[in-house]
């Protein structure tokens, strides 16, 4: 049984259909991956995923349980953590503050930010172990204001993993990354994957293509192809869109 599923969605926005009919299903301890064009449904298809937006028609199964319609909240309760493709980090506090505000003894509590941040040894130890995780051991105390463009990406997937997820969703985590960069968030994600089943959703197919284990094409509201990156290089459908030269 696939970790998570996704039944014959259909959304619609106004007289706009945007999903018709998306079946989709994500393996354990995989890296799948959702591509298309832009205007494609790819974002709508991620919100109705992660519970952002609720589907007008379909199901969504996560571990065995149906979470059709769920908020976002019980969503990352159940076990689901997502990135986004315009970073959610609060600036005026640090790195190692951002993660322990996502973790879940904090997140679930009502309790004074600033006293408990400074008084909660275990959050910090354990925001302090995100941190090295992702590669931003001794930033600790930097503002994430200050941290430059892709630290600030890795810094939003460690806020994403500091829940212990058993299902990480990644929205477009390459957009406004330059090579260097984008070398070093793969080398990340391919650490990350040992230990959490990862769904990416991108636009840079060289990325998607070197990482991923099966991956979705979704063009005019539908799933046009699928299969691992190598077969789809040779699909039709693929080859006629204006995804064809990146594959």
């Amino acid at each position: 049984m696939p970790l998570f599923e996704a039944i014959h969605l259909h959304k619609r926005f106004g007289q706009q259909v945007v999903l018709e009919d998306i079946s989709l299903s994500f393996e354990e301890n995989r890296l799948s991956g959702i591509m298309g064009p832009n205007g494609a449904g790819k974002t709508t298809c991620f919100n109705v995923l992660t519970g952002h937006y609720k589907p007008d028609r379909g199901e969504v199964r996560f571990d065995g349980q149906d979470i059709t319609g769920r908020p976002p909240r019980l969503i990352a309760r159940a076990g689901i953590s997502r990135s986004f493709q315009l970073m959610n980090l609060f600036d005026e506090y640090t790195a190692l503050e951002n993660v322990i505000m996502a973790l879940p003894q904090v997140r679930d509590r009502s309790f004074d930010v600033l006293h408990d941040l400074s008084a909660n040894s275990d959050a910090q130890d354990r925001a302090a172990a995100v941190l090295e995780r992702i590669g931003l051991k001794g930033h600790e105390l930097a503002l994430a204001s200050d941290l430059p463009y892709g630290q600030r990406r890795a810094l939003e997937i460690g806020v994403a993993m500091a829940a212990d997820p058993k299902l990480l969703f990644l929205d477009e985590p390459t957009a406004g990354l330059g090579t260097e960069a984008t070398a070093q968030l793969a080398d990340l994600i391919r650490e990350l994957r040992r230990s959490v089943t990862i769904v990416i959703i991108e636009h840079d197919m060289r990325f998607l293509f070197a990482l991923a284990d099966h991956i979705y094409v979704i063009h005019w509201g539908q799933v046009i192809a699928q299969g691992p990156p190598r077969a789809l290089q040779d699909d039709k459908w693929v080859s006629r869109s204006s995804l064809g030269a990146l594959a």
